[in-house]
Order: C-alpha cells, then structure tokens, then sequence
C-alpha cells in the first residue's frame, strides 16, 4: 500500500481481534514514530508500549469508560518528555512534536493491517499513576493497536474547496 493509500484508507479502529501484535511490528511502528520531525530536532518523546491486561483496563477507565481501549492487546500512551522549542511565539511545540509522531505510528500501524484510534479525552493523572509516569511528563495521546475485527465505512470528510485559501484567509 502506498503512502496515499494508507492516509485515505485508515480508519479509527473501536473493535480487536484477541490476537497477539507481534513484538517486531510494534517496534516498527515505534520506528516509525522514532523518525517524526521535531522542533530543533528535540524529540521530545516517549511511548509506553502497555500489554498488561490489568493495566490495559485501567487506561480504559481513566480514558472515560472507552472500554474498547483494553480490549485491544496492546494499548500505547504518548508522552511529551521536555518542553520543546516555541511556535510563533505564542506556545510550546512539544504537543505538536508528539501528534506528529503520534501521526507516523498510526499510519505506520495501519500500513502493516493494524488499527488504532487516536484517545484524547482522559484523565492524564490517573494515566500517570497507573503507567508510574513523572510529574514533569505530559500524557499527549493514547491509543489502542491490534487487529481489527473490521474497518468501519469511511466517514465524510469536508470537501477541499473548504479547507484551503490562497494568499488571505477567506471564510
């Protein structure tokens, strides 16, 4: 599947095969995520590969009850580990670094037949507390990967005409 593929094909994954994801392919999408941009090339990244069921179902919890999270075998909690540099002078990069990453395993994940699904409504202390995480560490996103039990229809997306403006911003 090619780059263009992947992008236009990929869906949020809610429902998991029970079987295993392989060592070697979370390393690869790991890999993946490992080669995202950066601001100053910091890097400011740590991804906590979370296979206990236990532990699993406690991220589920902490992430408002989305039960569907721990019944994936492999649950991954992106975390910012420095601050980063700053974007236009207003905010730190760090949450932009770690959704690019982020960006790069979900795809990467999807190219190799595993679904995910970007979590970004939870409650990052008990995430913390249940992964043993810093408090100087922030929790960006977690998803879910396995293999999916089925891939949902797509969903409709704003036409290009309506996301792009040349030269000035139009409504």
């Amino acid at each position: 599947m090619d780059l263009s593929e992947v992008i236009a094909t990929r869906r949020s994954i809610r429902k998991f095969r029970a079987e295993d994801v392989a060592d070697e392919d979370v390393k690869e999408v790991l890999e993946a995520a490992r080669l995202a941009p950066s601001a100053n090339n910091l890097q400011p990244w740590k991804f906590i590969v979370v296979r206990n069921e236990k532990k699993r179902r406690l991220i589920a919890q902490a992430c408002f009850g989305q039960e569907f999270i721990g019944e994936a075998p492999v649950v991954i909690v992106a975390c910012a580990t420095g601050r980063g540099g700053c974007i236009g002078g207003y905010m730190e990069s760090w949450p932009v670094d770690v959704a690019i990453a982020m960006t790069h395993l979900v795809l990467a994940a999807w190219a190799k037949g595993l679904g995910t699904c970007w979590i970004g409504a939870f409650d990052e202390d008990r995430i913390k507390e249940i992964c043993q995480i810093p408090p100087e560490v922030r929790v960006v996103a977690v998803t879910p990967l396995g293999y999916p039990v089925k891939i949902p229809q797509a969903t409709t997306r704003r036409p290009l005409e309506k996301i792009y403006c040349e030269d000035v911003f139009v409504e």
